[in-house]
């Protein structure tokens, strides 16, 4: 299998609106959430929100959807260990 026929087998995406909700699909695991973080696996590694108010809207890991409401303040993946070590940071 090439690396461009993987990359599209992958279905992982991220829509964020008005950095109020945040709407991600190819998660295949919730690790953790709170009101100020929700740690997620998605189909392209460890995806950590970070935010105040955060509220976990939709979660449905059948489909893979999961949508976040709030104050957000960064999206930052992880190369895996602790989310502070090898995480790169999306934006925020």
């Amino acid at each position: 299998m090439t690396e461009r026929a993987s990359e599209q087998e992958k279905k992982h995406a991220i829509s964020l609106l008005a950095r109020k909700t945040v709407s991600i699909s190819g998660v295949t695991q919730v690790e953790s959430f709170d009101d100020r973080t929700v740690q997620l696996v998605t189909d392209c590694g460890e995806l950590t929100l970070e935010g105040d108010g955060l509220q976990v809207g939709t979660l449905d890991i059948a489909t893979g959807r999961v949508e976040v409401q709030g104050s957000v303040s960064g999206l930052f993946y992880s190369d895996g260990g602790t989310v502070k070590k090898g995480r790169r940071r999306l934006f925020g």
